[in-house]
């Protein structure tokens, strides 16, 4: 290509502003923001998650309320004890030992000394505690225990298949006792009418006893046959009621 060949409206020229190659330093590297850590991380990277060991949580308590146990006064409601006075019958109370209060003259202002006056003050040369750190109750790695991965039923994890050697059993192989298999007296005969129709069966029952009735029923005696029943009797009506209005035909036009 030769020098005429185009190359756009750009030419070098001065810049309008500070830009940051016109400094001296390390650079805008320095202004990233970390990748390690958790906290500033870079956002547009990815990053592991963070672990920290906490304290132990207290113990939880077994049972937040009273059991079958607990016994309600009788005189206890749902609003709290009922308004009912009550009076009881207590011994005589002993008098009180008198209290032994000092007086006035027990005490010494004077020899308060510089708790109540005034003075230098005074220093002590004490041994360093500020590094003695005390004892934390934080447990350690050894605390927590780690589920097995033995076995067919680990969690999170695959398992290979397993196996168990049983014993040999006695029925069906070479060396069982045939003798003491039952022979065919051994079984019970079927009854025929499990399998068949069944003829009906009757039994015999014993004889009941007559019935005993101690009320006053009347005999054969109290009865009149002579006397027969009037029979019932017919009577002639009106065909029709009075009420009923006559029908009228054509002929009767």
């Amino acid at each position: 290509m030769g020098s005429d060949a185009w190359v756009g409206p750009w030419r070098p020229h001065r810049p309008r502003g500070p830009i940051a190659a016109l400094y001296r330093g390390p650079g805008p590297k320095y202004m990233l923001p970390p990748n390690t850590g958790y906290i500033l991380h870079d956002p547009s990277r990815p990053r592991a998650p963070a672990f920290s060991f906490g304290a132990r949580l207290p113990t939880q308590k077994t049972s937040c309320g009273p059991g079958p146990g607990h016994l309600v006064p009788a005189r206890m409601t749902v609003r709290g004890p009922d308004g009912t006075p009550a009076y009881s019958i207590y011994g005589r109370p002993r008098h009180a030992a008198p209290l032994l209060t000092p007086g006035p003259g027990r005490y010494f202002p004077e020899r308060a000394g510089n708790a109540t006056y005034p003075c230098a003050p005074r220093h002590t040369i004490a041994p360093r505690n500020w590094g003695i750190h005390a004892k934390q109750q934080t447990p350690g790695p050894g605390t927590y225990t780690v589920p097995s991965l033995l076995g067919p039923r680990v969690i999170g994890k695959v398992s290979a298949p397993t196996y168990s050697i049983y014993g040999r059993s006695a029925v069906g192989s070479f060396f069982e006792d045939l003798s003491k298999t039952p022979g065919p007296c051994a079984y019970h005969v079927v009854n025929t009418g499990i399998y068949k129709s069944r003829a009906p069966q009757f039994s015999m029952l014993a004889r009941t006893s007559l019935p005993q009735d101690n009320t006053l029923n009347p005999g054969p005696a109290a009865y009149n046959v002579d006397q027969h029943r009037k029979p019932r009797g017919w009577s002639f009506g009106i065909r029709h009621s009075d009420y009923l209005a006559r029908v009228l035909t054509n002929a009767d036009d």
